[in-house]
This record gives structure tokens, C-alpha cells and sequence, in this order.
């Protein structure tokens, strides 16, 4: 085989910020599938902030990655060789794994992604994990109700970004949370999202509250930080959030204050972290709603592609730092 394993490693584990000196690239054959196994060509690799989760030695929901071991990743990839026969030379399937150009993974967890008028990064975006996770965040644990007021950060992000859209659906009043004019401005006039707030702007507590003037009935978390300082003060009295992650304090190596509990008690608050992996029937139910959804051009979404497995660490730090402007996927190349 001409091309190598080009692979991304860990390199050692950060304390803090996450740096170029926390990776190593690496070259070595391409891996030899083990039986039930196929050998897979990765096209495209997501970036997701849980990322970051993986890069620490804490006792988290799932396994750290291992100091000198490839950084994990889902993509969608491309069949090189079957020996299960489950699965012809060329296909495409969603299911490779890591930060490297080849992979060799069980069969029995592969997907085949079919030409449905779809591009296939959509398998690591809106139709995909941050897709459902939107899906489930929004129809199971915000519950906006016709009427109210769905607050979202991060909302001109691959999951934000469909959380808004799909509580819209639903009849609720959506404001987003996104950090700058050109990714508020994207919000509401491609999203369709009636307000936007810039959470860089120094009276920025000043202009969500304007936004909400009757308050904020479901808030879906994405951001944590001052942006949640923010928020906490206008929920009304059974008020529900939906925990997905909060990307602003992944970097932190003390955790940050949080709000006053309080007012968990006095406004009878629901509060639900959540971890879209659990709810794994929602994939598919996710995939067929979403994907009638993209196919007439009603949901909206964004990606940002970068070249080449190499640029992966500094897209990386950039997506912590919130320098992407939607869905980030690596082209392998």
C-alpha cells in the first residue's frame, strides 16, 4: 500500500490549556485487520469538544485516551478490505475511528452511509452525533412548550445551532448565544433565529436580559462560564436546562464557581445533564427526521472543513477557544 498511517498521538496529558506540545505526529503501516475486523481509508474526521475530556487522566463517562496512543475520533471513511465480506472495497461507512488515515475496526460497528443527496460529512454533523444530541437535548430534557423562551449558546454550532431549530419547531421563541457579529448575524438570518446575543459585548448580561424580557423557560447548555452566569439570574420558576457540555471551563484546571443552588429550590428548577451516547435509539430516529428535514432544505447547518489530518491539533485548540464557525470536520488527507 503506497500511503502510510499517518497518525496523531497523545503525546502527554495537558494541565490547563491544550497545546501544540500535547501532540505527536506519527507515520506507520497501514494497521492489519484482526478477524471480524476490515481495514477502513478515514476521509473525514469529526472534532468535538468531549475531545478535551479524553486528553485527562479523570475519572470520567468513558476512558481516557492513553499518553502515546492515537487521539480518539470518530469518522466517515472509506472500505479498503472486508474479509467478513460484510462490506465491498470502496464503501462508504460511518465508523472508522481516531486521528489517522487508516483504521481497522469490528464490522459489527459500522454503518453504511448510502448517496442519499446528503454529503457524507453530514454523518459527523447535523445527521450525526451533534444532531441527536440536539435531538435529545431538546425534545427530552428542555421541552420548550409553544410560547416560551429557548435560550441556546453556542447556537451557531453544529449542536446549538439544530437545538434552535428543532425548538422553533416546537413553537417556542428562540434566542441564541454566539460569540461575534458575523456568528450572531449567521444566526439569525440563516438559522432564523428571531435574537441573537454576542456574548464577547462587555454589557452582554445587559443584552440577553433584554432579549428575554419575560425571562427564560428552557435553556440548553453548551458554553458554562460567564455565559451560564448569565442565564441562571432569568430562569423562571420551572425553568428547565438540559446539560450538554460547557466548553468554556474544559481548559480550566480549577472548577469554576458555579450559581447559587438556590435558586434551584425557590424556582423549582429542573437541571439534567446529559450524554447523548445513552440514548442510543435516537441515532436512527434523529437520522430519518433530520435527514427529511435536509433533504427539503428546512434545517440549516454550517461545517467547517480543514485539510489535512496534520492541521488537526491547531483546529483543535481553536475549537476550545471557539474560532470555528460551525460543524469542524478534518478532510484526511
Amino acid at each position: 500500500m503506497a500511503e502510510s498511517n499517518l497518525r496523531i498521538l497523545l503525546r502527554a496529558r495537558p494541565e490547563g490549556r491544550v497545546g501544540p506540545e500535547h501532540f505527536e505526529l506519527s507515520e506507520a503501516p497501514p494497521p492489519s485487520p484482526r478477524p471480524g475486523e476490515a481495514l477502513l481509508r478515514n476521509r473525514f474526521l469529526s472534532l468535538d469538544p468531549y475531545m478535551r475530556g479524553r486528553m485527562s487522566a479523570a475519572k470520567s463517562y468513558s476512558a481516557p485516551v492513553e499518553v502515546g496512543a492515537v487521539m480518539e475520533g470518530q469518522c466517515v471513511s472509506q472500505v479498503v478490505e472486508d474479509p467478513t465480506g460484510r462490506f465491498s472495497a470502496g464503501d462508504w461507512v460511518l465508523g472508522g475511528f481516531g486521528w489517522q488515515r487508516f483504521s481497522a475496526v469490528p464490522v459489527a460497528g459500522l454503518r453504511k452511509l448510502e448517496a442519499d443527496g446528503a454529503p457524507m460529512t453530514t454523518a459527523l454533523g447535523v445527521l450525526g452525533m451533534p444532531g441527536t444530541t440536539a435531538w435529545v437535548g431538546t425534545t427530552e430534557l428542555a421541552r420548550p412548550q409553544p410560547g416560551e423562551t429557548f435560550v441556546v449558546s453556542a447556537a451557531s454550532g453544529a449542536v446549538g445551532g439544530v437545538a434552535g431549530q428543532i425548538a422553533a419547531r416546537m413553537g417556542a421563541r428562540v434566542v441564541g448565544i454566539a460569540g461575534g457579529e458575523e456568528k450572531c448575524a449567521f444566526v439569525r438570518d440563516v438559522l432564523g433565529f428571531p435574537e441573537c446575543v454576542d456574548h464577547r459585548a462587555e454589557d452582554f448580561p445587559e443584552r440577553l436580559k433584554a432579549a428575554c424580557p419575560e425571562g427564560i423557560d428552557a435553556y440548553f447548555e453548551n458554553v458554562g462560564g460567564a455565559v451560564q452566569r448569565a442565564v441562571f439570574p432569568l430562569l423562571n420558576d420551572f425553568g428547565r436546562v438540559a446539560f450538554c457540555g460547557m466548553v468554556a471551563e474544559y481548559n480550566d484546571a480549577e472548577p469554576t464557581p458555579g450559581p447559587n443552588l438556590m435558586q434551584v429550590v425557590r424556582k423549582r428548577l429542573s437541571l439534567r445533564g446529559f450524554i447523548v451516547s445513552d440514548h442510543p435509539r435516537a441515532f436512527t430516529d434523529w437520522r430519518r427526521i433530520g435527514g427529511a428535514w435536509v433533504q427539503d432544505g428546512s434545517l440549516r447547518y454550517r461545517e467547517d472543513v480543514v485539510q489535512g489530518l496534520e492541521r488537526a491539533p491547531e483546529a483543535f485548540m481553536g475549537l476550545l477557544a471557539g474560532k470555528n464557525f460551525g460543524k469542524l470536520v478534518i478532510e484526511v488527507t
